[in-house]
């Protein structure tokens, strides 16, 4: 079986392209296998790259525990590069289906490669029973959150898959990788959550850290960067428009006040092809 390693900001999937081979069996036990990092070949989880009758292509993705998830932001990046850099498609413009519906994507390129990818994310939910979040708040703007021994101040997004968003003075160890998956599976989150912890460098800047659901803290969160790009413009501590500094490096977002669309701009690269034995 052929796979290809790519990352968008450091953020590491293992790429099948189903247009060329079949889709193997037990995906969710690939995926476990595929991305460990010491048995595997490595990865935050594994994405897969099939046809589509609605749009371009699909996109199906797997955290590195087997769960199924909804969409991935640095994922659909490296699919759109995968699909014009390999010839599926030829054009600029793309559209990806996926579990959390057909997402528009603008590549820029140079020497018949894509190089950067431009993500109409589409319009962020707010209603709590559609994150879901039990939490109170229409929206839920930084409601009190008890976990461990402390209360924290929450925002909640879902950008097709949920966050909680935490701003904070230091992104620390503690917080991440402690509170971090005990918020990610905190029962009032029915679906678990992916956690973003934030600093505010001004209204423009901000750094974030992720404990990403079903596969701990990664290098770096597309949806999640929008869903701070969100909660940031809603609780008055950022503008609409802001780059964020992630551990794999910075993406550009901007919440869009004339169609309520998020747009996330970012790197896409493919690092390496090779075999799986099976």
């Amino acid at each position: 079986m052929r796979f290809t390693k790519m990352h968008g900001a450091g953020n590491d999937y293992v790429y099948l392209d189903g247009f060329h081979q079949p889709v193997p069996p037990s995906l969710p036990e690939l995926a476990r296998r595929i991305s460990h990092r010491h048995f595997g070949v490595g990865s935050d989880g594994l994405i897969l790259i099939l046809p589509s009758s609605v749009a371009d292509a699909r996109m199906q993705m797997f955290n590195s525990d087997g769960s199924e998830s909804e969409m991935c932001g640095n994922g659909i990046r490296c699919v759109a590069k995968y699909v014009f850099d390999h010839g599926i498609c030829s054009r600029e413009q793309l559209r990806i289906e996926t579990k959390a519906g057909i997402l528009s994507v603008s590549l820029e390129t140079s020497g018949g490669k894509a190089n950067r990818v431009r993500v109409d994310m589409g319009e962020p939910i707010l209603a709590a029973p559609r994150i879901p979040t039990t939490l109170p708040g229409d929206p839920v703007v930084d409601v009190p959150l008890a976990i461990a021994d402390r209360t924290l101040p929450v925002t909640c997004v879902s950008m097709g898959n949920p966050h909680c968003v935490v701003f904070v003075e230091k992104a620390t160890d503690e917080l991440v990788c402690g509170l971090g998956p005990r918020i990610e599976t905190d029962p009032r989150f029915p679906a678990r959550v992916n956690v973003e912890f934030v600093e505010i460098l001004s209204p423009a800047e901000v750094r974030q850290r992720t404990w990403e659901r079903g596969a701990g803290e990664t290098w770096a969160c597309g949806t999640g960067a929008s869903a701070v790009c969100v909660a940031g413009a809603l609780s008055g501590r950022t503008q609409r428009r802001i780059v964020n500094h992630l551990l794999g490096g910075d993406l550009e977002l901007e919440w869009n006040a004339s169609d309520n669309h998020v747009y996330m701009t970012g790197p896409a690269t493919e690092v390496f092809s090779g075999e799986w034995p099976g």
